[in-house]
């Protein structure tokens, strides 16, 4: 499975079934997490066999089951940290979409169990993607009109139109899809957050999608 492929079969999972993850998979999963944090310079961990995180109130509230392993969102604090975190925290949601895995991204419907993952000095905990093998495969989401989130100064060309149709796909908080992407007269890309709870992580993801979709080889952001 390919990454575009990946995006548009996943779907956010909240239920999981009691199926431990294979040493194959463990291995691929903590591979992509090493490589991820290599290069974007973050403190990612996969956290497995372990419940508690998903056992509270919050997590009942958010109406999820099964959970027992999910990525640890870690890294140096500052204003990029959510953004960098949702932009690499979705190169792993994918990474395990294609292995036949589900997840779901998850910013406050959880338990922090402070024992499960490691924070250095200056980190913090941004959000975790719970993981694993889901009930159901979920369902899709819904997505406003591309025109409201994306903006041409002048002719669209197919590259940008496939890397919007990624972006429409993205996950976001609440499915609120704070953010706008355009196109300069230079062809390059620029992609703005709104003002909303986590937009700056919704913007991370969906710069990840835009770049799938477009194929990083036809454009520079801005």
């Amino acid at each position: 499975m390919t990454e575009l492929e990946a995006i548009r079969a996943r779907h956010s999972v909240r239920q999981y079934l009691n199926k431990p993850l294979k040493p194959d998979e463990l291995a691929a999963l903590r591979a992509e997490v090493d490589a991820c944090n290599r290069e974007g310079g973050l403190h990612l961990q996969l956290v497995t066999n372990e419940p508690k995180a998903f056992e509270g109130a919050m997590a009942r509230y958010g109406k999820f089951s099964g959970v027992q392993n999910y990525f640890a969102l870690v890294g140096k604090a500052g204003p990029d940290l959510q953004e960098k975190c949702g932009y690499w925290g979705e190169r792993l949601a994918l990474a395990a979409q294609a292995m036949g895995l589900n997840t779901c991204w998850v910013a406050l419907t959880f338990t922090k169990v402070k024992s499960a993952y490691t924070l250095g000095t200056g980190e913090k905990l941004a959000a975790v993607i719970a993981l694993g093998h889901g009930a159901t495969q979920g369902v899709p989401h819904k997505s406003k009109p591309m025109e409201e989130l994306a903006k041409a100064e002048g002719p669209m060309p197919d590259w940008f139109r496939a890397g919007m149709e990624a972006v429409l796909l993205a996950p976001t908080a609440v499915n609120q899809q704070k953010f706008l992407f355009t196109l300069g007269k230079d062809g390059r890309v620029s992609a703005q957050a709104g003002r909303a709870f986590y937009a700056k992580m919704d913007l991370g993801i969906a710069k990840y999608h835009f770049e799938v979709g477009a194929g990083k080889e036809n454009f520079q952001w801005k």
